[in-house]
């Protein structure tokens, strides 16, 4: 059943093919948003799945590639009758800006909504997010522009692991992070401040020692170039995938 969806695999600039960079993570007992952009609601339904078993959201980071689509999704949930609480998780710096941004819309006058459980990460390497039947989630810092946190996801029972870097240049947080997993899902901007090229993806992937290394969070449509994924040869030789929006990942052995 531990199963990764990836909604979205472009980086800030989107296109018909591909939106801003986001994935679900479906487990038997509870359904992961990791970032939340444009409309949430429509593209869990491309994939299969019903918003109402959403039970929780990371936000790595306050930038509005990753976070745009929160105010929408919390009013359309309101709006269709959600009574159950929804746990939102991310550092400080992001979860008082999310309560800001909400602040801007009234939300507290909304009536009858629901409860939504804001969870204050600490901004140190391996902090524990959540830990339920389905799945074990600590959080690293990474170093962008803004504070941003990278995952590790311990899936049960199978204990796979996969690990995401988020929006990061290359630095020793990541390789840490995904020390051994058997899927590391790296983006691959381009070598800029705070982010990384393919080939820097591939070096983390190696120092690591990762299973698979799949690439997300690069430019798509018009602004495409290369082979991403050979560029990532240069540096691991394992497996390597350039991820795609629906793409599912499965962890259940």
């Amino acid at each position: 059943m531990p199963k990764v969806i990836i909604l979205g695999a472009s980086n800030a600039i989107p296109t018909s093919e591909s939106e801003n960079t986001h994935m679900v993570v479906v487990g038997t007992d509870r359904m992961l948003l990791i970032d939340s952009v444009s409309n949430p609601i429509l593209r869990l339904e491309q994939a299969g799945l019903d918003f109402n078993d959403l039970t929780d959201i990371i936000v790595t980071h306050f930038h509005p590639d990753h976070a745009s689509g929160i105010p929408l999704l919390l009013m359309d949930m309101w709006l269709m009758g959600r009574q159950k609480p929804l746990n939102i998780y991310g550092l400080h710096y992001t979860l008082d800006r999310v309560e800001g941004l909400m602040g801007f819309y009234n939300w507290s006058d909304w009536p009858d909504f629901f409860p939504v459980i804001f969870h204050r990460i600490p901004l140190r390497e391996m902090s524990q997010v959540l830990e339920c039947s389905d799945f074990k989630i600590h959080a690293s810092p990474v170093h962008h522009m803004i504070p941003n946190i990278g995952l590790r996801i311990e899936f049960l029972p199978s204990q796979k692991v996969m690990a995401y870097s988020c929006d990061t240049e290359p630095c020793a947080e990541v390789v840490r992070l995904s020390e051994g997993a058997d899927v590391l899902i790296h983006e691959a901007t381009g070598e800029s401040p705070g982010h990384s090229s393919a080939k820097q993806a591939g070096e983390i992937a190696k120092k690591a020692e990762v299973g698979k290394l799949f690439l997300i969070h690069y430019p798509t449509g018009k602004f495409a170039k290369g082979d991403l994924v050979a560029e990532a040869q240069t540096a691991f030789p394992g497996e390597i995938t350039l991820a795609k929006d629906f793409m599912t990942l499965d962890f259940t052995k």
